[in-house]
């Protein structure tokens, strides 16, 4: 099963700890699978997003960069 939300993030980013507490208390409503990719991982990824993190993607898209509003995940989730 392929996960429909993928966080961007980095170890002791502040804002990716509470982009991961929201994107899995959705997921975990919702029924759905989230996976975390760490940037610092990938020398494209660290170049693309490192002034962004977290950046959330939904279904291969990008949806939110520094902060996930709750509502609109949901919404884009499907709920």
């Amino acid at each position: 099963m392929t996960a429909r939300v993928t966080l961007y993030s980095r170890p002791g980013c502040h804002l990716c700890d509470d982009a991961r507490v929201v994107i899995a208390r959705v997921c975990a409503d919702l029924g759905e699978t989230f996976e975390e990719v760490n940037i610092e991982s990938d020398d494209g990824l660290e170049d693309r997003f490192g002034e962004e993190i977290p950046v959330t993607f939904v279904d291969g898209k990008q949806h939110d960069y520094w902060r996930v509003d709750e509502a609109r995940l949901r919404k884009a989730l499907g709920a």
